[in-house]
Formats: structure tokens, C-alpha cells, sequence
């Protein structure tokens, strides 16, 4: 690729967002390039003491229809898709009177930031931009000739390129300009058309498109050999990708996915009610509890699984304390995630230089709508967000015996936490914490056994008498196919059930539950999570 340089004499700028857009427009006359504006862009310009020429002098037509109407003209278009070597277009130019654009700048009606902010439907409307992604679209396609900037990142580049190339851009850049552009446009337009999909009741669109704008490259992806890179989406759900990071290293595609299933599962306990702590291990929880408070909440979480919990992920539901940031120190952990935290707290986290810590702001509402997709082989899997809450459920008893008071709280806890564990998961929960996790098993009955034997880990390691799974309660994902996985329960101590239901077995396995005096509830919804 050779430099293939282009003197920049006349650009056109038309932003809503005015950051940088000053100094930018200065440094761009001062390089005698001829500036040509629409509406408050140019009154800005304008009054900057700058010359600036209104589009509607270009292109001989005023502004209209309430300004839906002004660039969308031949002397726009043609100034911006005019290959400047060919003789027929240039010929084309001189006799329309139609003069070159050099270089865009556009960045675009807020549509994104007017859905967000909760606006009424003819409100976000207007905030389509049709006028600015036609531009754009038109002078990224011709990026041999002209500079397209869709961004106030991207003014400090063409700025240095015009000083090291005597008022020229150069190829390279115009190209990844260009990318750029095609790039904003399409995750504009996927905007667009989610918002209306939601609008119209939409589950299932012909066409499905997703945008987000990087927020960081990363070192690599899962494992080192993998590339990776961070996006927003316009989906604001406070969380990893929203949170301020405070110290420690950059977070790494490990990091990420796990803080964001740890702040997910958080999110199902309402911070008015209870003090909350969640710890996860490559995306799943192993260990969750409530407490009188967050210190309280966090040892009962370590008590599950501390040998897990050793490098990893803890999230909050409260801001963090000073106490529990002491006691969180005590072990190696990669990441803390709360909605705020006090300042002696931050301090005592201060002096871990290498744990991250991210304050969210606020928590994830976990009955919010939402989409979520992954990829499989040529093509995207996207489904709503799962948003069913243990405290919209009805529990139907189905046993002779109904859990009591203090199983019933435990069952709806063990519940809540199943919904953030893989499939297939068990959940053995005492004291409104967990005390063994049965996560990602082919077989029910090997997820319920490796979660009993966890327990017995842990009492070893605690010295326990027993494990506490000893009089524990018990959650299950999905309905039990067969009455051998809720047995294991059983022999591991468990005394009352709660589970989805819906199995062409649910009979013997409510007579196996009525023959062991457990027992067991149904909740009508399931949480597989793959």
C-alpha cells in the first residue's frame, strides 16, 4: 500500500457532539482548509471567530423539514463519492459546480443516549440520523480520496498526519478511517433496529444485528494463543462493563467473564433486604451467602469452598467495609466488584497492588428484559435474558410433608443461587448459604455427589464433626429424570427438595421423597445455564 497522500483544502463537519470540536476546527484553518458546516455545529464554529460556510450555501437549497432535510444533496455527495482521478467524474464536478470534500467529520444523533435516558417513542425517532450515515457510508467508500471521522478520538490522528504530510492525509489511515465508520454505522443501525423490535413485541426478527464500541483490547482471549478484545453494547446493565476500576491490573477475558457472572448472581439479592457475597471460580459460583453483614456473608461463602475461592472473583451486594475488606485480603483474590466502597476500605485494597477493584455504582436488576447470544458454528444463538425471580415464583409443595419455615427460606436461597450455576447444578444451602455446588455435570447424580463430597472437603478443612449438608436443603436446575439423583441428595443429609418439575417420573420421584420423609417443592421454572 503506498501513502497515496490527500491534501485536505475543504471539510465538512456536522456533530452532536461537540467535544474537541473547537480546537479541532482551528487547527484544520490554520492548515487553510475551507470549513463547511450544518446548523449548531457551524453556529459554534461561528462563534469561535472562525469562517465557516453553511451547508445551505453548498448546496444552494436551505435547510427543511425541521432540518431532516440538509445535506442530503448532489453538491454533498458527489463532493464526497467523486473519484478525483477519473476524468468522467471530475468532468461530472465542473459542470455541476460541485467541489470536492476532503475530509467528514460526523458523529451522529444520540439515539443510543435518547433510548437510554427513557424517551418517548416520536422523541427517539427524531433522534434517527439519516443524513450523517449516508455521508458516512459515501466517504468511507471513496477512502482513496476522502477522510471520514466519526469520532473525537480520531482528531489528534488526522491532525498529525496533516502536519507530517505538508496538509495531507495518507492511505493507511484514510482506510482505517473508513473501517471505522462502517463500523459505527452498522452498530447504530443495530440499535435502531433492536429498539424497534422491543417496541413491536418482536422476539424473532428476520435480520439480527448487534453493535458495541471497544472499551479494550485484551492480552488474549481464554488462553494466550486466542485474541481478544472488550465491547459495550447499548444495553447500560450496570456491571463489569459499566463499573470504575480503581486499582490493580488491567482485567484480562477471564477476568471479565467471571466478574460478570459473580455480579449477575449478586444481583438476585436485594441489598434492602440482606447483606450478600458471591464468590466464582471460571464462571461459576462456589460459594454464596447471606449475612448480618458483608463480613459476616463473605466467611460463610469462603466456608463452601475455600480451596476454589483461592484466586477468585467476589462480588457484593453492599458497598464494601473496611472489615470485610481486611478479611478479603487474608487470601489471593483477582477481582472485587461492589456498587461503591467506603474509603478506608479502598485504602486497605490500595495496598494489594495487583487486585482489581471495580465499584458498579448500583446492581444488576435481575427481572430487567434483555438479549443474550453466543456464537456456534456459522451462525448466533439469542434468546431473552433469563429474568425469572425466586420471589415472583409460587413453591408448590407436592410432598405429605411441607418444608418448614427455616427449609422454606433455605430452598428459595438455594433456588436463587442454582439460577447462576451450570447446567447440570446442584445446590446443598444451610443458614442462607451454600455448602456444597454440583456445577456442569453430564449426570444430576455426579453433580449431586461431587457437591456432597466438597462438603465433606470442607468440614475436613474446617473441622467439622460432619459435613453441612447434614440437615441441608437442596436445589436442583431442572426436574430430577429419575429418583437416583434426589436419593444422593438424600444420602448426603439433604432434607427438604426444591426443584423445576415436569418429568414424566415426577410421581416415583415424589413417592421416593415421601418414603424418606423429605420434603419437596416445585417451581414451575427452570434454569438450565450452558
Amino acid at each position: 500500500m503506498t501513502d497515496h497522500p490527500r491534501r485536505v483544502t475543504r471539510a465538512l463537519l456536522s456533530v452532536s457532539d461537540k467535544t474537541g470540536l473547537i480546537e479541532f476546527a482551528k487547527a484544520l484553518a490554520a492548515h487553510d482548509v475551507e470549513l463547511v458546516s450544518t446548523g449548531g455545529t457551524a453556529k459554534a464554529i461561528a462563534a469561535a471567530g472562525l469562517k465557516v460556510k453553511d451547508v445551505s450555501e453548498l448546496t444552494g437549497f436551505p435547510e427543511m423539514m425541521d432540518g431532516r432535510v440538509k445535506t442530503l444533496h448532489p453538491k454533498v455527495h458527489g463532493g464526497l463519492l467523486a473519484i478525483r482521478d477519473n476524468k468522467d467524474h471530475a468532468e461530472a464536478m465542473k459542470s455541476h459546480g460541485i467541489a470536492p470534500i476532503d475530509l467528514l467529520v460526523v458523529n451522529l444523533y444520540p439515539f443510543e443516549a435518547t433510548v437510554d435516558k427513557g424517551a418517548g417513542f416520536e422523541d427517539c425517532i427524531e433522534n434517527i440520523d439519516i443524513g450523517g450515515p449516508a455521508m458516512i457510508r459515501a466517504a468511507a467508500k471513496n477512502n482513496d480520496d476522502v477522510a471520514v471521522v466519526v469520532e473525537a478520538d480520531d482528531y489528534k490522528a488526522v491532525l498529525d498526519e496533516l502536519a507530517a504530510n505538508k496538509g495531507a492525509t495518507t492511505l493507511k489511515l484514510r482506510r482505517r478511517l473508513a473501517a471505522k465508520a462502517y463500523a459505527r454505522t452498522a452498530a447504530y443501525d443495530a440499535a435502531i433496529s433492536n429498539w424497534f423490535n422491543r417496541q413491536l413485541e418482536i422476539d424473532a426478527p428476520d435480520f439480527r444485528a448487534f453493535g458495541g464500541k471497544l472499551i479494550q483490547s485484551l492480552r488474549y482471549g481464554e488462553n494466550p494463543h486466542q485474541t481478544a478484545a472488550f465491547y459495550a453494547t447499548p444495553d447500560k446493565r450496570p456491571g463489569v462493563s459499566t463499573a470504575r476500576q480503581l486499582q490493580g491490573k488491567e482485567l484480562s477475558y477471564n477476568n471479565i467473564n467471571d466478574t460478570d457472572a459473580a455480579y449477575e448472581c449478586i444481583g438476585e439479592f436485594d441489598a434492602k433486604r440482606t447483606a450478600a457475597c458471591v464468590i466464582v471460580k471460571h464462571a461459576n459460583p462456589c460459594g454464596v451467602a447471606e449475612g448480618s453483614n458483608l463480613v459476616d456473608a463473605y466467611r460463610k461463602a469462603l466456608a463452601c469452598d475455600s480451596t476454589s475461592a483461592f484466586g477468585g472473583i467476589i462480588a457484593m451486594n453492599r458497598p464494601l467495609d473496611a472489615d470485610t475488606a481486611r478479611e478479603i485480603t487474608k487470601i489471593f483474590t483477582e477481582v472485587i466488584i461492589a456498587p461503591d466502597a467506603s474509603e478506608e476500605a479502598i485504602a486497605i485494597i490500595g495496598a494489594r497492588k495487583n487486585l482489581r477493584l471495580l465499584l458498579a455504582g448500583s446492581l444488576p436488576d435481575p427481572r430487567a428484559p434483555g438479549l443474550t447470544a453466543k456464537t456456534v458454528a456459522g451462525g448466533l444463538l439469542v434468546q431473552s435474558r433469563d429474568n425469572a425471580v425466586v420471589d415472583d415464583m409460587t413453591f408448590k409443595v407436592v410432598t405429605k410433608r411441607a418444608p418448614t419455615d427455616a427449609e422454606m427460606r433455605d430452598l428459595k436461597f438455594a433456588f436463587r443461587v442454582a439460577k447462576h450455576v451450570k447446567s447440570n447444578t446442584i445446590i446443598y444451602a444451610r443458614d442462607l448459604a451454600t455448602v456444597g455446588i454440583g456445577a456442569g455435570q453430564m449426570s444430576r447424580v455426579d453433580s449431586a455427589r461431587i457437591a456432597a463430597r466438597k462438603a465433606q472437603d470442607a468440614a475436613n478443612e474446617l473441622k467439622l464433626a460432619e459435613p453441612l449438608t447434614k440437615g441441608s436443603v437442596v436445589a436442583s436446575d431442572a426436574f430430577f429424570p429419575f429418583a437416583d439423583g434426589m436419593l444422593a441428595c438424600i444420602e448426603a443429609g439433604a432434607t427438604a427438595v426444591v426443584q423445576p418439575g415436569g418429568s414424566m417420573r415426577d410421581d416415583e420421584v415424589i413417592k421416593a421423597a415421601d418414603e424418606h420423609g423429605i420434603a419437596m417443592v416445585f417451581t414451575g421454572t427452570r434454569h438450565f445455564r450452558h
